[in-house]
């Protein structure tokens, strides 16, 4: 079964060249972002600062657009 990562966190990965550098830009392991579906809420602020990606864009259902 494959498991598929939500946009957000794709746009995250894609934002600084991979999962391995956005894992490195976290201070976390590859392995641990590779299991995440989607960011978790805890990282969102993190990923944000880390990409540019907006918290909107990584967790709509936590930040919606207003």
């Amino acid at each position: 079964m494959s498991k598929t990562n939500d946009a957000g966190l794709s746009k995250a990965a894609e934002a600084v060249g991979s999962f391995a550098a956005l894992a490195r830009a976290l201070g976390v392991t590859k392995g641990a972002v590779h299991q995440w579906t989607r960011v978790p809420a805890e990282r969102v602020l993190a990923v944000e600062a880390a990409t540019g990606v907006p918290r909107q864009q990584l967790r709509p259902d936590l930040y919606p657009v207003e």
